[in-house]
């Protein structure tokens, strides 16, 4: 279902947001990589260029626009760039954030601002732009965001609040937004259920933490599954392991760095929760009796 349809992805230059949209161009998606990186970056690789080349030697139609989006301007350009190029766009991935896994009194403003306008704020404006192209879809429109539960234990705000407040406004855009629009456009959220292997979690704990990652294909694998969902699932928070299970996959080992090794579980996600058998089980919320 996603040949000829228009996939408008941010933060798409490396990592899982490239990955989702190399694995929608081999299905005969068109491809739009939002991204701020134009120009090689010393330390990263990868630029909206050199993805754009790749999907294009896959035989995909790609379009690379150069985008920051705590910059409204910015993506309304992107986005007017994208329905002239393809005639609309069908399915939107909410990718691109910032973190800083940093206490109330080491997160400066700067950092802070930047978490909110990235994740947060930036994720609200590319839906709100992206929605009236998304409303005109012919099976009807579809947003992902890559975000976590909403799981209220104060274990996952007190080393790094900023970063929670940041990350759970993408998942808040879900929660309300499914709601608002549902029946004509589907919101989901997706998460991994243990930590992947990308130049942020390079950076974050260093090369020798690959071993305890997966690959970045489980979530393009999952997102490829949330997308060929009706319309009618929504409002949910999809865990990686839970959506290739139900696209068939029984052997996850395949997406380990190193095959037999202990894997990291990510962020927001509770030990004694079994995510790869229940949908309903994702979205939490502690009791207030246990805060």
């Amino acid at each position: 279902m996603l040949k000829g349809k228009t996939l408008f992805i941010t933060g798409a230059s490396r990592g899982i947001g490239e990955a989702i949209a190399k694995a929608a161009a081999k299905e005969g998606a068109n491809i739009v990589i939002a991204a701020k990186t134009a120009d090689p970056h010393p330390k990263l690789k990868g630029t909206i260029y050199s993805v754009q080349k790749d999907i294009e030697a896959l035989g995909g139609r790609c379009l690379a626009c150069s985008v920051d989006i705590r910059y409204e301007d910015q993506i309304e350009k992107a986005v007017e760039e994208a329905v002239k190029t393809f005639g609309g766009i069908d399915i939107l991935v909410n990718n691109a954030s910032a973190i800083s896994l940093t206490g109330t009194l080491e997160t400066p403003a700067k950092k802070f601002d930047l978490m909110m306008g990235v994740n947060a704020r930036g994720t609200y404006l590319t839906t709100q732009k992206c929605l009236p192209y998304l409303l005109k879809s012919k099976d009807g429109g579809r947003v992902l965001n890559i975000s976590p539960p909403l799981n209220m234990d104060k274990k996952w705000f007190s080393n790094h609040p900023a970063y929670t407040m940041a990350k759970y406004g993408m998942s808040m855009c879900v929660l309300g937004m499914a709601e608002e629009f549902k029946g004509k456009v589907a919101f989901n959220a997706l998460w991994p259920k243990t930590s992947i292997y990308t130049a942020a979690m390079e950076m974050l704990g260093g090369s020798d933490v690959a071993k305890e990652c997966r690959t970045v294909d489980i979530m393009s694998d999952s997102a490829l599954w949330v997308f060929k969902q009706p319309i009618s699932n929504t409002g949910n928070f999809f865990i990686d392991e839970y959506c290739v299970k139900q696209a068939g996959v029984t052997d996850l080992e395949k997406y380990s760095i190193v095959k037999g090794a202990k894997l990291m579980n990510d962020f927001f996600l509770d030990d004694d929760v079994d995510y790869s058998i229940a949908k309903n089980q994702i979205h939490r919320t502690t009791p207030l009796s246990k805060l």
